[in-house]
C-alpha cells in the first residue's frame, strides 16, 4: 500500500505541475486524470481510513490557508463568513437530510442528517486557485477563504452529533447547541495558546529551520489536543494560523522567507494527492453498488447533487440582503452616537483605545459590500473536497448504520464531490469572465496606499539616517563619515574602504554599515505595522512591502557573507 500511495503522489504532482505550467486549475485536472486512470487495470486500488485522512491532510492545509488570510479583512468580513460558514452549512445539511430521508427511508432521519453534514461544507481550494489566477476582488477572495476556514468546524461538529445519535445516544437540541458552543470555545482557546507559544518561539529563536519545523508540527498538535478536549480541531488550527500570520511581520525575515516556500510545497503535495484520491475512488465505489439498491442510491446521489447546487444561491442572496439591512441599522445607530461625540474611541487589537476618523469608523462598522455579480461567483464556488471525502469514509465505519446506509453515504459523497468539482470548477472561470467581476477601485486604493506609505517610509528612513549620522559624527569625526545624503537616496548601499588606516582615526566598519542598514529597514517595518494598526494600510499591501524589504535584507546579508 505504501508504494501505491507513493506512485499516486508522484503521478498527481506531475499532473498538477503540468496544470500550473499551462495556467489550468490543477485540482480539476488532477481529478479528471485520476478518474480516467482509475479504469486502467494496473492502477492500484488504495483505501485510506477517513479519520486518518482528516488527521493527516486537514491540519496543514487549514493552517497554511489561515496564514495567508488577512486577519483585518477576515474580521471585516466576519458577518458574511459567519453566515456562509455556519448558517449555510446548517441549512444545507437539513435540506439534504430531509430529501435523503424522503427518497431512502432506510437511512433513518439521523442517518440522513449525517449525510447532510457530510456533503454540506465546500472546499475553497479550487475556487481560491481559480480566483487568484483570474484576479477576483479581494473582498470576494476573503469571503471564500474565510468560509472555508470555519465551515469545516460546523460540519464536523454536526457530524459528531449525528454520529452519536446514529450509534444510539440520546442527544437533545440543547445538547447539540452546547456541543457546538464547547467546540468553538475550546478550539479557539487551544489555537490561541498554540499560536502564542509558536509566535514567542519564532521571536526568540533565530533559526529558520527550527522555526519551520515547529511550524510544520504545530497544526497537528493543536488539532489533536483540541479534539481530545471535545473542541474543534479545525478552529484550533485556524485560530493559531490567524494569530501567527498576523504577527509574522514581527519575526525575522529569514523565518518568513523559509516559511513561504515550505508551505507552498506542502499545500501542492497534499492537494494533489487528495484530488487524485477522489478521482481514483469513484469508479470503485459506484462499481460496488448492488442491483437491488443501485437505482435508489444513484437517484439519491443525483438529487443531493442538484440540491447542494441550488441551496447555495438560494441562501446567499437573501442572506446578503439581510446583511445589508443590518449594516444600515448599525450605521444609523453609529450616526446617533457620533452626534453626541464627534470622534468615538475604538479599541484596537492590542487593547489600547485611540480616536479614529469618520472614514475609519465606517470601514470598521460596515462589512464589505458584495454586488450581485460577487454573490453569483460566491454562489457557484461550492466545490466539495477533502472534508466531504474523509467524513464519508469515516461514516462508513460507524456503529448503528447498516451496510446499505453506509454505502449510500459514501456513494453520494463521492458523486457530490466529483460532480461539484467538474460542474462548478470547469464553469467558474467562464462565469467570472462573463460577469466581469473585477474591482478597479480596489487597485486604485492599493496604489494610493502604496504611494502614501512609500513616501512616509522614505521620510522615516531619512530621519533614522540623520540620527545615525549625528551619533557617528561624535564617535568618528565629520571627516570619516560616509555620504549620508547619497546613502539615503540610494537606500541601503554598502560602503567600500578599509576598516582602519594606520594610526589615524577610526572609521566605521562594514559590519557597522550593515547594522545601520538593518536598523533602517526595521524603522520602515515599524512604520508599516503602525499604519496597519491605525487602519491606513491594508494587510495585503503591507505584506507586499514587507516581502520587498525582506529581499533587501537578504541581499544585505548575502553581501556581508561574501566579504568573509
Amino acid at each position: 500500500m505504501e508504494s501505491s500511495i507513493f506512485f499516486i503522489v508522484v503521478g498527481a504532482v506531475a499532473v498538477a505541475a503540468v496544470a500550473r505550467r499551462r495556467g489550468w486549475p490543477a485540482p480539476l485536472l488532477v481529478t479528471v486524470v485520476a478518474l480516467l486512470a482509475s479504469f486502467l487495470p494496473f492502477v492500484p486500488d488504495v483505501a485510506i481510513d477517513g479519520h486518518v485522512l482528516l488527521n493527516v491532510v486537514l491540519p496543514p492545509l487549514l493552517y497554511s490557508a489561515a496564514l495567508d488570510v488577512s486577519f483585518l479583512s477576515f474580521r471585516r468580513a466576519i458577518p458574511q463568513i459567519r453566515r456562509l460558514g455556519v448558517g449555510l452549512v446548517v441549512v444545507t445539511a437539513v435540506v439534504v437530510g430531509v430529501l435523503a430521508w424522503w427518497i431512502m427511508p432506510a437511512l433513518t432521519l439521523p442517518g440522513a442528517l449525517l449525510l447532510g453534514a457530510v456533503v454540506a461544507p465546500p472546499d475553497a481550494v479550487s475556487a481560491a486557485s481559480i480566483g487568484r489566477r483570474l484576479g477576483l476582488p479581494r473582498r470576494v477572495m476573503t469571503v471564500l477563504s474565510g468560509e472555508s476556514l470555519i465551515n469545516d468546524a460546523t460540519s464536523l461538529t454536526m457530524f459528531r452529533v449525528f454520529a452519536a445519535i446514529v450509534a444510539g445516544a440520546t442527544v437533545s437540541l440543547w445538547d447539540g447547541i452546547w456541543q457546538f458552543a464547547l467546540a468553538v470555545m475550546v478550539g479557539i482557546a487551544v489555537g490561541l495558546v498554540f499560536g502564542i507559544v509558536l509566535h514567542q518561539l519564532r521571536m526568540r529563536v533565530d533559526d529558520p529551520v527550527v522555526n519551520g519545523t515547529f511550524g510544520l508540527l504545530a497544526p497537528f498538535g493543536a488539532y489533536a489536543i483540541a479534539e481530545q478536549l471535545l473542541g474543534s480541531g479545525v478552529l484550533a488550527v485556524v485560530a493559531m494560523g490567524l494569530f501567527v500570520g498576523f504577527n509574522a511581520p514581527k519575526t525575522s525575515y529569514a523565518t518568513r522567507q523559509q516559511e513561504a516556500p515550505l508551505w507552498l510545497s506542502a499545500d501542492f503535495l497534499l492537494e494533489s494527492f487528495v484530488f487524485a484520491y477522489i478521482g481514483l475512488q469513484l469508479p470503485r465505489v459506484v462499481g460496488e453498488l448492488k442491483d437491488g439498491e443501485g437505482d435508489t442510491i444513484v437517484l439519491l446521489a443525483v438529487v443531493v447533487l442538484v440540491a447542494v447546487l441550488l441551496v447555495r444561491p438560494l441562501f446567499v442572496y437573501p442572506a446578503g440582503a439581510w446583511g445589508q439591512r443590518w449594516t444600515k441599522f448599525r450605521l444609523r445607530r453609529w450616526e446617533k452616537m457620533s452626534a453626541a461625540k464627534e470622534v468615538l474611541p475604538i479599541a484596537d487589537g492590542r487593547g489600547h483605545r485611540h480616536p479614529l476618523t469618520e472614514d475609519q469608523l465606517r470601514r470598521r462598522l460596515v462589512e464589505s459590500r458584495l454586488s450581485w455579480r460577487d454573490n453569483a461567483v460566491i454562489s457557484w464556488a461550492g466545490m466539495r473536497g477533502v472534508v466531504t471525502l474523509a467524513t464519508a469514509l469515516a461514516a462508513a465505519d460507524l456503529a448503528g448504520l447498516d451496510a446499505v446506509a453506509s454505502h449510500a453515504i459514501v456513494v453520494v459523497a463521492f458523486v457530490v464531490t466529483v460532480g461539484t468539482l467538474l460542474l462548478q470548477g470547469l464553469t467558474l472561470p467562464w462565469l467570472i469572465r462573463v460577469l466581469g467581476v473585477v474591482d478597479d477601485e480596489e487597485a486604485r486604493e492599493d496604489a494610493r496606499q502604496l504611494e502614501s506609505v512609500r513616501e512616509r517610509s522614505r521620510e522615516v528612513g531619512k530621519a533614522y539616517l540623520r540620527e545615525a549620522r549625528r551619533a557617528w559624527a561624535q564617535e568618528y569625526g565629520e571627516d570619516q563619515l560616509p555620504p549620508f545624503d547619497a546613502y539615503a537616496e540610494r537606500l541601503v548601499r554598502m560602503q567600500a574602504g578599509p576598516g582602519r588606516a594606520g594610526e589615524g582615526p577610526a572609521r566605521p566598519s562594514p559590519e557597522q554599515f550593515a547594522a545601520m542598514a538593518k536598523g533602517w529597514l526595521s524603522a520602515r517595518r515599524d512604520l508599516l505595522l503602525e499604519e496597519r494598526r491605525a487602519g491606513n494600510l491594508s494587510e495585503e499591501v503591507m505584506h507586499e512591502l514587507i516581502a520587498a524589504m525582506d529581499a533587501e535584507e537578504l541581499a544585505l546579508d548575502t553581501r556581508m557573507a561574501l566579504r568573509t
